[in-house]
């Protein structure tokens, strides 16, 4: 298999934008893509477009790669949309990754595009919660954060996991998200605050939860012989590992892990030749902060039952031994579903390289750095190693 690297990455402004169209936000993140290459740039290089996107509301689900694709100027190209709910980029990336590796293309793009905010709440609530099982999730009365609800309850029953260990999550996360230029929420939260936010689903009150989101990204992917024209500096994807799961919690072994990231993460580990003692920084789903929790254990990051400790213990902070989500995440950052996980790949191409924006969020002398994209409430999840 061909090594595979990174050699630009782009991302639109995430946030509400009612005068965009899905065609110009993906642009924006196209032409910040093409210029964040060093040299030699040529769209008439790229042979492939992977494009996550969920579709929400509605809007164009029919052809959308090739309607995003030919409108940046890449006509006549093998694209294609990828549809794993919340995990689409990262399935996106996978995708282009797995075509470079066969030696089918030379230089891909990967990117994900969604506009989410044009349609009534009630709407956007039924597209997100087919993301889920229809038949006896949504039907039977469930929301999104119902089923990430259930989960929390469960994790604080068994473990002792506390309410302030959710809202650390979002305060941390808010914070980092200030110094994040193309975040949706640039502005900093307290503790309190965000303890005492309107309940949606107990224990997850509003600042417990993502936003929804418009937003584009695009990253450049390619053959490690191509890197060389492109730049001296790729970033290496060293790994990569995808999983599925039973869709419906119910149906499943357990519900204080996803046991999609635990296998995901363990090939992608296993392709790296890493385990989660190398990862120096991550950017984890965090639709909800238990998402987040859960994602500390899933990945490795410290034992089951003791995210809560280890948040409080300061670790995933910028400063701590292990930043995560320096770019806001989902919470601050905004979640605009099919862009996500390709939206984490530019935050961490920024990150490896040393070109993040703003000084406060750069994490010093990263050199290894871990993406995780969860679908729904765990049905799939794309598990990414970067190295520099």
């Amino acid at each position: 298999m061909r090594k595979v690297a990174i050699v630009g990455a782009g991302q639109s402004r995430y946030g509400e934008f009612p005068d965009k169209s899905i065609k110009e936000l993906f642009f924006e993140a196209y032409r910040d893509m093409a210029s964040s290459v060093d040299r030699n740039f040529d769209p008439k290089r790229i042979g492939a477009a992977y494009v996550g996107n969920l579709g929400c509301g509605g809007f164009q689900l029919g052809n959308l790669s090739a309607l995003v694709s030919e409108f940046v100027g890449l006509p006549y190209i093998h694209t294609m949309r990828i549809e794993n709910a919340c995990a689409s980029g990262g399935y996106a990336l996978a995708t282009a990754a797995m075509d470079v590796m066969a030696g089918v293309h030379d230089v891909v793009l990967a990117g994900g595009v969604e506009k989410m905010t044009d349609v009534s709440g009630s709407k956007g609530k039924y597209w997100l919660g087919v993301s889920g099982d229809t038949e006896y999730e949504r039907l039977a009365g469930t929301t999104f954060s119902g089923l990430y609800a259930l989960l929390a309850q469960r994790h604080m029953h068994e473990f002792g996991t506390k309410r302030e260990h959710l809202s650390m999550v979002a305060v941390k996360n808010h914070k980092n998200g200030a110094l994040n230029p193309k975040a949706q929420f640039q502005r900093e939260t307290t503790l309190e605050k965000a303890m005492a936010a309107p309940m949606v689903a107990a224990p997850l009150n509003l600042f417990d939860c993502c936003s929804t989101t418009d937003g584009a990204s695009a990253v450049l992917v390619c053959s490690a012989e191509a890197a060389k024209s492109f730049t001296d500096t790729p970033i290496w994807i060293e790994g990569f590992g995808t999983s599925s799961d039973y869709l419906a919690i119910h149906d499943r072994a357990e519900t204080v892990a996803l046991e999609g990231t635990r296998r995901a993460a363990d090939r992608a580990y296993k392709m790296a030749s890493k385990g989660p003692q190398d990862i120096e920084l991550a950017e984890v789903h965090d639709c909800f902060t238990i998402a987040e929790l859960l994602a500390y254990e899933d990945l490795g990051f410290c034992k089951k039952g003791e995210a809560g400790r280890y948040i409080e213990e300061g670790h995933p902070e910028i400063g701590g031994d292990r930043p995560v989500n320096a770019s806001g995440g989902l919470k601050a950052k905004g979640h605009p579903i099919g862009s996500t996980g390709t939206g984490q790949a530019y935050e961490m191409f920024h990150q490896l390289r040393g070109s993040v924006e703003k000084p406060g969020r750069q994490v010093k002398d990263a050199e290894v750095g871990l993406l995780h994209n969860v679908g729904g409430s765990g049905g799939t999840v794309a598990v990414t190693i970067l190295g520099r």
